[in-house]
């Protein structure tokens, strides 16, 4: 197929190549360039974050993705506690930490250790549970007659420290209220 395979690049394998493809036709020439890149981790472009929110009871992933060359191992510790994997944690092979079925004992200071052969950095963020978001009174099944108005209701609980935005759909297409305003009204009790 005309293909150049490379296996364990070292910086001497970098520069330019050069592809000869002839026939009793011609010849035809291609280049590329070939860059070899290794550097140790950083975050200084990608850091995590500093506040990591998660639901009661469910389900949160914490990112780790520095900028790194080979890609790096990675490891996590929760204030000087290693993590490994087990029922409720998980690390990913890209370096995210997966927790499930948050608790308030989750809460704390978590960071990502990664390391290759050119160096290692690190990052943190502090994770803080809140309380998951509940429907408390979902809508009905309504039959009305054709012509006549339906009122449908949705009541949620949330945690009081942030804010709540309710979304309808119809047939799993999202309602658009200003565009579809002759049709429909929403109404936000408080």
């Amino acid at each position: 197929k005309g293909e150049l395979r490379m296996q364990s690049l070292t910086f001497d394998d970098a520069g330019m190549y050069q592809c000869i493809a002839e026939n009793m036709h011609g010849i035809i020439y291609a280049n590329a360039e070939l860059k070899i890149v290794a550097s140790p981790p950083t975050f200084e472009l990608n850091p995590m974050k500093k506040k990591i929110l998660a639901a009661k009871g469910g389900r949160v992933i914490i990112e780790c993705k520095p900028k790194a060359a080979p890609k790096p191992k990675f490891s996590w510790s929760k204030g000087t506690e290693l993590l490994v994997n087990g029922s409720r944690i998980h690390i990913w092979d890209d370096g995210s930490l997966e927790i499930i079925n948050v608790t308030k004992l989750d809460e704390g200071r978590y960071t990502c250790f990664a390391e290759n052969n050119r160096g290692k950095a690190n990052s943190t963020g502090v994770l803080e549970m809140t309380e998951a978001t509940r429907i408390t009174l979902a809508p009905l099944n309504v039959d009305v007659t054709v012509g006549e108005n339906a009122t449908m209701q949705c009541i949620a609980s949330h945690d009081p420290t942030l804010d709540l935005t309710f979304i309808w759909s119809l047939n799993g297409f999202v309602i658009d209220f200003e565009k579809e305003h002759e049709h429909y009204e929403r109404n936000v009790m408080v």
